[in-house]
């Protein structure tokens, strides 16, 4: 028996409302929730999703250092990277080192992966 369930995945950055708006357009899920310290990217008001919490001394990651380590790393499953990389640049992501992978707008590292076979399809009209 588990001892709980995850609720959500939450991000230290120096702009909630502004980290938020990059997710929910990359994800295609609405901020459900937020305030002047904190947002929430979910489903809907009653899923977990991710979070975002005000850190006014928030220092981004730098990609591949150590001595700046990335804090949080998320893969995102599309249906064609190259298709995929354009409209997170446009969204205000950065390319970094490696093959797709990007920080998001406060700097945090995430990759674009290939949809794997066992994931059903990612429609136009998912998000």
């Amino acid at each position: 028996m588990p001892i709980g369930r995850m609720h959500h995945v939450i991000f230290d950055c120096p702009d909630p409302l502004a980290l938020a708006t990059f997710y929910s357009r990359l994800l295609g899920d609405p901020i459900t929730y937020r305030d002047e310290d904190f947002a929430v990217v979910s489903a809907s008001d009653r899923a977990s999703g991710l979070a975002f919490q005000r850190a006014p001394d928030h220092r981004p990651p730098a990609w591949p250092d150590p001595a700046l380590p990335q804090q949080i790393h998320l893969d995102v499953m599309v249906e064609d990277v190259a298709a995929a990389r354009a409209a997170v640049l446009a969204l205000g992501a950065t390319e970094l080192a490696g093959a797709g992978v990007f920080a998001d707008p406060a700097g945090h590292p995430f990759c674009l992966i290939p949809r794997p076979v066992w994931a059903p399809a990612i429609l136009a009209g998912d998000g």
